[in-house]
Parts: structure tokens; C-alpha cells; sequence
């Protein structure tokens, strides 16, 4: 029996959390907010103590490299509204997602994400992901829900990958 869409979208999600979860679970906090390179964007706390990422409008040249703490804001940020997307609720600002603050927080906020993500994939059908994907191409005609949960699963990908190399480098220390 071949699996259907939604399961086949649905094991390729758990896999890549697998790989993430693995990463979190060896996260220090020394790992967050170690800067890789002199060029890098990270999360910077303001005066109210509040965590603000380190943004630019346009590409800049060169790209920074970003911090495990930017990185996992970016991934907290674009998963917080596609799930507000995916449940019909009025998307937040980016500037509204703020970091927690440390490694705990962090991994907690992570994990609460995949629990909301999943209860959108639990919710699923077949029919469902034919219907129009309400983000990240709303300009762009065409593109299906299933398109959006592929794309949530290879953002979470990338931002996995990214994770993982720079906890290692950090680990291996400096040449």
C-alpha cells in the first residue's frame, strides 16, 4: 500500500524534527549566542530586556552569518505565522516574535511550535492540500497547502542544517 500525501508530508516532517530534536537536545547555552564569524547577525536583549534579532530590509552584502539564537528566532518567527496562516488566525508582525532569551526557553518554545504544527497536520486531509496555501506566496498565485507544508518541512530543514554545523564548529573550536 503506498502512503498517502499527507502521511508521506507527515513522516518527512517527524524526520526532520527527529534531526532537529537531536541538535536541541546537545544545545549549551554557550552554543547560542557564539558569534561564527565578524560578520553576523545575532539577537541583541534591548533596554527592556526584551530579545530583538539583528534585521535588514534588503540583502546585505556580504550576508552575515547568523547565530544559533538568530536562527532559531528566524525559525520560531516564519513557523509562528505560518501556523497563524494555517489556522485562520490574523498573522503576527515580525517584529512581534521576539526571542526567548536562553537555551531552556528556546528548545521549550521549539517543541511547543511542533506541537502546534502538528495539530495542523493532524488535521489534514487529502482534499486539503489541494486547497490555495494561505503562506508564504500570497502574492503568488498557485501554490497549495500541500506546497506550504513541504516548504515548512525543508525550511525546517535548512534551519536544522544550520543549527547543527554551527554547534559543531563552535564544539571543535578554533583551528
Amino acid at each position: 500500500m503506498s502512503a498517502t500525501r499527507t502521511e508521506l508530508l507527515r513522516w518527512q516532517f517527524d524526520l526532520t524534527w527527529s534531526l532537529l530534536e537531536y541538535h536541541l537536545e546537545r544545545l549549551v547555552p554557550e552554543d547560542l549566542l557564539w558569534e561564527p564569524a565578524p560578520v553576523c547577525w545575532t539577537v541583541r536583549a534591548d533596554a527592556d530586556g526584551v530579545w530583538v534579532p539583528d534585521w535588514s530590509e534588503s540583502e546585505p552584502d556580504p550576508i552575515p552569518v547568523p547565530t544559533i539564537a538568530w536562527i532559531t528566532w528566524h525559525l520560531g518567527w516564519w513557523w509562528s505565522v505560518t501556523i497563524d496562516h494555517a489556522e485562520g488566525r490574523q498573522p503576527r508582525e515580525r517584529t512581534a516574535i521576539g526571542w526567548p532569551g536562553d537555551r531552556d526557553g528556546t528548545v521549550a518554545w521549539l517543541r511547543d511550535l511542533r506541537t502546534g504544527w502538528v495539530a495542523v497536520l493532524d488535521r489534514l486531509t487529502e482534499g486539503d492540500l489541494d486547497l490555495p496555501a494561505p503562506f508564504p506566496w500570497q502574492d503568488e498565485p498557485g501554490h497549495r497547502v500541500a506546497h506550504m507544508v513541504a516548504w515548512v518541512n525543508a525550511e525546517l530543514m535548512k534551519n536544522t542544517s544550520e543549527i547543527g554545523q554551527l554547534r559543531l564548529v563552535r564544539a571543535a573550536g578554533p583551528r
